[in-house]
């Protein structure tokens, strides 16, 4: 109600597109005249608008979908308003970050929201390399025709056994949430045509370090069990395995005094 109310009173709202927003505003009865503010004219726009609002007008921003200035325009108004000493309100409404997030069963007490990947795949790799040791839940959005295109990615960046969430077309008729495995995730995207269609809230289980470290002494270990098999002295083993692991040559000498019981 806030909202209809806002929309009602304003001078002007600037919409993403017009076209889209005029219907919902017709049917909320509401006859604001609109302007079209997006990616490609906010930041000429924005002079404009300073000087309305400075001159006594109140002027609304809003998204075809979600919230303003997440993945959406309006960043550079918001900052030139603030420069010139203008007073911003939020109201609050629909963000499929936050909706998408509250029904993930991943932790929601930190987490980083990256937005849209890059589209070409040697930046989006390296997006997510950034990413792939973060402890916090990750979270960005994915549009529909790339959503296969990333799976690869995940994999290789975060392994096949990351946790992963994906809501899709959150709020509408086909709204669907999907909680299992990158691995198994690729394969139930691939299997069902469907699931591919729609934008994407695709979220990933932040880096556990103490698995990480259990599944890294496993490998050492593993390696030295076929070193001292292979009857190598357990000093020059050690060598070897930490030359092949680049991990601590004296911690991997404590550990395998521990195992297989040899004296200094």
């Amino acid at each position: 109600m806030r909202a209809i109310h806002i929309l009602r009173s304003v001078s002007a709202i600037a919409a993403e597109d017009t076209r889209h927003s005029r219907h919902l505003l017709q049917h909320l009865t509401i006859n604001t005249p609109l302007f079209a503010l997006h990616e490609h004219n906010e930041r000429e726009a924005t002079q404009q608008i300073i000087e309305r609002l400075k001159a006594g007008e109140s002027l609304a921003i809003i998204s075809d979908a979600g919230t303003p200035l997440i993945s959406d325009p309006g960043y550079h108004i918001v900052r030139a308003a603030y420069d010139a000493g203008i007073h911003v309100s939020p109201i609050p409404g629909a963000c499929a970050l936050i909706a998408a997030l509250s029904v993930a069963g991943l932790p929601t007490d930190h987490f980083i929201f990256a937005g849209f990947l890059s589209a070409k795949t040697t930046a989006r790799q390296q997006q997510l390399q950034r990413l792939v040791k973060e402890p916090y839940t990750i979270i960005f959005y994915e549009a529909p025709h790339r959503i296969l295109d990333l799976m690869p990615d995940l994999l290789a960046t975060f392994g096949p056994d990351r946790e992963m969430v994906i809501a899709r077309e959150l709020t509408k008729t086909f709204e669907t949430i999907h909680r299992t495995t990158i691995g198994e995730m690729q394969q139930w995207l691939i299997q069902d045509a469907n699931q591919q269609k729609g934008e994407f809230v695709v979220m990933l289980k932040g880096y556990e370090a103490a698995n990480d470290e259990s599944a890294q002494q496993e490998q050492l270990i593993h390696i030295m069990d076929i070193l001292i098999a292979e009857k190598i002295p357990l000093k020059q083993a050690v060598a070897i395995c930490a030359k092949i692991t680049d991990y601590s040559k004296n911690k991997l000498y404590d550990m395998a005094l521990k195992r297989y019981h040899h004296d200094k």
